[in-house]
């Protein structure tokens, strides 16, 4: 994770030096950040996951078939090379959307290319990326496509990936995309509900439940500490939520936890798969982990290693997402 970090600065700060020459904008510096962020995410997950059992990639469907038939529906995410978490999260919210939608043909694309291009080279199963998915509709003369993606929040990713489809606007009669995870309002009381009521189990007036997500320096990552106004404000006052790459940083959630009177805390990913974050910067035995974070500052610490993918009322939200999508 030390060395994920030094990469990371150096890149990012020759990036934002070359931008700052040019008098770029505060945006286009966050741009850059996200970006080297991506990569570094990306190239980390495939030499992290080798310290891990991943699970028997043959037991994914890669949804990469022909014969689709004229309706798509196109499931788009980021990726993992986690083989039983791609399953498990990714594979399940397809699965719900193949149910809700039968008159549909499901198919998976991946954002990242340095994923797709590990998972092919190790368990020799290829995923398309998301040129590849639309070329392969084009192909199949599918004339009504939607695309869903599992984004969680509307950041730099999930607009760079409408700006990609809508260079195929023209190839199909009718082309819709969804929205992310965390969008409305209502988004952010339905996803609060499933968490909490996914957790109630913990939830026994010693234990701090703490969920780590992503992050980014981009203005989309307030949704995090939207998320912790929401669950305070609603009574949830040992919810906490902090990221691994921005704000509410782990620094910052251990100071809260450390204010209450607690003598376990819960590690969960607010992620979408249990990938490389989840296992090595949560609950990885490093000592920078958020694990020996927290077991240094004299908790009782479990992690629970499941994406927001796995979680029934999270994969339904998605369903809803797609019909809003094809009612606009």
């Amino acid at each position: 994770m030390k060395q994920r970090l030094v990469a990371f600065m150096a890149v990012a700060t020759l990036g934002m030096s070359m931008l700052a020459g040019c008098g770029a904008k505060e945006a286009e510096v966050a741009e850059v950040e996200e970006k080297t962020e991506e990569v570094v995410e990306e190239t980390t997950e495939a030499e992290d996951e080798e310290n891990y059992e991943t699970g028997d990639a043959s037991l994914d469907n890669p949804r990469n078939q022909d014969e689709i038939g004229e309706k798509e529906l196109l499931v788009v995410s980021f990726g993992t090379s986690f083989n039983d978490s791609r399953r498990l999260t990714i594979g399940a919210i397809e699965n719900a959307l193949e149910k809700a939608y039968p008159e549909y043909s499901v198919r998976r694309a991946f954002t990242s290319s340095i994923i797709i291009n590990h998972v092919n080279e190790r368990d020799g199963i290829l995923i398309d990326d998301i040129d590849t998915a639309l070329q392969r509709a084009v192909d199949n003369g599918v004339k009504e496509l939607v695309v869903q993606p599992t984004h969680l929040m509307n950041g730099i990713e999930y607009n760079e990936l409408s700006d990609a489809i809508g260079q195929y606007a023209d190839a199909f009669e009718s082309l819709t995309i969804g929205a992310p995870l965390l969008t409305s309002d209502e988004d952010f009381k339905n996803v609060e509900k499933a968490l909490v009521d996914w957790t109630s189990e913990y939830d026994d007036g010693k234990t701090a439940i703490v969920f780590m997500g992503h992050g980014t320096e981009a203005d989309s990552n307030g949704v995090y500490a939207k998320m912790q106004e929401l669950l305070t404000a609603d009574g949830y006052e040992n919810y906490y939520v902090g990221t691994v790459e921005a704000t509410p940083s782990l620094d910052d959630v251990l100071a809260l936890v450390q204010a209450g009177e607690y003598e376990r805390v819960i590690l969960e990913p607010m992620m979408v798969v249990a990938g490389d974050h989840a296992n090595n910067d949560m609950a990885g035995d490093e000592e920078d982990s958020w694990k020996s974070a927290f077991e240094g500052a004299g908790y009782e610490v479990e992690c629970v290693l499941r994406g927001l993918g796995e979680n029934e009322a999270i994969q339904q939200m998605y369903v809803a997402h797609v019909k809003a999508a094809m009612e606009e």
